[in-house]
């Protein structure tokens, strides 16, 4: 039961926060708008952030060398993530890296043939080019079997139509993984992925949308009109698009909060130093009880959550089948990001409602209880995994 990381993988961790504090701390003002300036968001920054991650070797990281990836594991993913969320105040940009690489790259990793794997990965691994996972619809949030977009076969290909809403990274996106209906109706057995270039006729992306938090990752929707997609970018066979999603999401709801756990380290260090600096009555205010106990609570929180989800990444690592550690950590450090962020902006008193590291914690832990399913799902998922959903009232087993 030690969670320390292993020698080369804290030595590899450390490497990447230095890294995300050099290059990454984009200072506002630098390269046009700041992402968290309102409406403002710079595409060239965001790529040239972008390139110089893939360069580290961040955005492919759980990709297999031969494909251009870094080969790494769950639980090393999870510590590049951490350390991406550390050193960098733009929790979006580490979210974007997130959802590029386990929501996107990791099907095509699991699921593709040879020939998809070599043709697509490479680039998606060095950085030249960005992807988007297309799963979302306005009718199917947490009710993601009953998808409206649908793909009929004509001779050699696929014609795609619906659409799509929050798809992080779409209006910079070169590849789409998108989820359609195949068979509707057809439950589990009835969706299937495909890789779509961003290109390709039929395949609009709308402005970007303008949100409470995570302004650093951009998000659009997707629409699908007439969309021809050659039979050979699909992902694995007919029908096995649920399994593409729900390995998918194994990897997100483990190794993206990682994120969530950098972010949360970085302005708990800094409330420790405020609270040692700030003087009321003659004395810094991190004496008084009340404020030493609830710095106490946010350590409490950010440790508790870190185990459950470095445990979640070793079962992950390991080949574990378990639905519970994942959701359990999911819940955890969702959680946690929300409440650490609010004893952040408390403790800052006036402060804290200005714009810097507690408030903007704040509104980037909001969306993490609702994506990579909503922490009520979450609940759901570890009840039927406990087996208490089903059972008739009274009854005993």
């Amino acid at each position: 039961m030690n969670f320390d990381l292993d020698p080369e993988t804290a030595e590899m961790r450390d490497m990447v926060l230095r890294f995300a504090r050099r290059e990454l701390a984009r200072p506002p003002g630098v390269s046009g708008a700041s992402p968290d300036a309102p409406g403002g968001f710079d595409s060239g920054d965001f790529r040239r952030r972008w390139l110089l991650a893939g360069k580290q070797g961040v955005v492919g990281a759980t990709v297999p060398g031969r494909y251009g990836g870094s080969g790494l594991d769950a639980v090393a993913a999870a510590a590049v993530l951490e350390a991406l969320g550390e050193g960098s105040p733009d929790t979006g940009f580490a979210f974007s890296v997130a959802a590029h690489l386990f929501a996107s790259l990791m099907p095509i990793v699991e699921f593709g043939t040879e020939e998809q794997k070599r043709s697509w990965l490479p680039a998606l691994c060095s950085g030249e080019r960005i992807a988007a996972h297309c799963v979302t619809e306005p009718e199917a949030g947490s009710d993601a079997l009953n998808l409206r977009t649908r793909a009929e076969r004509r001779d050699g290909h696929y014609v795609l139509d619906g659409e799509k809403c929050f798809t992080t990274n779409a209006p910079v996106a070169d590849v789409f993984v998108v989820q359609v209906a195949t068979a509707p109706g057809g439950g589990f057995f009835g969706l299937s992925t495909f890789v779509v270039d961003a290109g390709t006729p039929g395949l609009s992306v709308g402005p970007p949308y303008r949100k409470v938090g995570l302004r650093g990752s951009p998000t659009a929707d997707v629409r699908l009109d007439g969309c021809v997609v050659p039979a050979d970018r699909m992902l694995g066979v007919e029908g096995a698009g649920a399994s593409v999603f729900t390995s998918s999401m194994k990897w997100e709801r483990t190794c993206l909060f990682a994120a969530y756990l950098g972010a949360m380290r970085r302005v708990l260090d800094d409330t420790v130093r405020h609270v040692g600096e700030r003087e009321q009555f003659g004395t810094p205010i991190g004496g008084f009880q009340a404020v030493s106990h609830r710095v106490v609570d946010m350590t409490l929180r950010l440790e508790a959550a870190r185990l459950l989800l470095y445990r979640a990444a070793r079962g992950l690592a390991d080949g574990s089948r378990d639905e519970i550690a994942p959701a359990l950590a999911k819940l955890a450090v969702s959680e946690a990001a929300v409440q650490v962020g609010l004893d952040a902006v408390q403790l800052r008193g006036a402060l804290g409602v200005l714009d810097g590291e507690a408030e903007t914690l704040l509104r980037d832990a909001l969306p993490a209880r609702i994506f990579s399913g909503t922490n009520e799902i979450q609940k759901n998922n570890v009840a039927r995994a406990m087996g208490l959903t089903g059972r008739r009232p009274g009854r005993r087993r």
